[in-house]
């Protein structure tokens, strides 16, 4: 599936709810069935500066596609990381840097977020792009 198309998904699947309640419950059940990252990867190199919460993120280079695994002490904060990992997780670099975050104000997320969660979101987003970055970098 293409970034697009993800996002698309994400976006009917946030519609389902009807108040915001279902949808931080929601989004704490996709930070359960993130995909954690080896305990070796949850280095002060690895950590995300800019979030209120610890959020470690680790990406390799497979076949041309990045591939993310991500942990967080702080439920919610595990959930936004799980969404954007399915967004991002096993897509070409160019696709990811060039990929934009409009999704993220369709669902509302940003706007229910505490002013240093949304920062961390902007954290999130700018780190794996940044991963991207190095990648696409090796590849050219």
């Amino acid at each position: 599936m293409t970034i697009k198309e993800i996002q698309e998904e994400i976006i009917d699947e946030f519609a389902m709810f009807d108040d915001w309640m279902q949808r931080y419950e929601y989004m704490i059940e996709l930070g359960k069935s993130l995909p954690l990252i080896e305990e070796k990867y949850k280095t002060d190199n690895n950590i995300i500066k800019g979030c209120q919460s610890k959020v470690w993120v680790h990406a390799e280079m497979n076949d041309d596609k990045v591939e993310f695994t991500a942990d967080s002490d702080a439920i919610i904060t595990k959930g936004i990381i799980a969404i954007l990992i399915r967004v991002f997780d096993g897509q070409h670099p160019s696709a990811i840097i060039d990929a934009d975050t409009d999704f993220i104000d369709q669902i509302g997320l940003k706007e229910h977020l505490s002013p240093t969660r949304a920062n961390g979101l902007v954290s999130m987003i700018k780190q794996l792009k940044m991963y991207a970055i190095a990648y696409q970098t090796q590849l050219n």
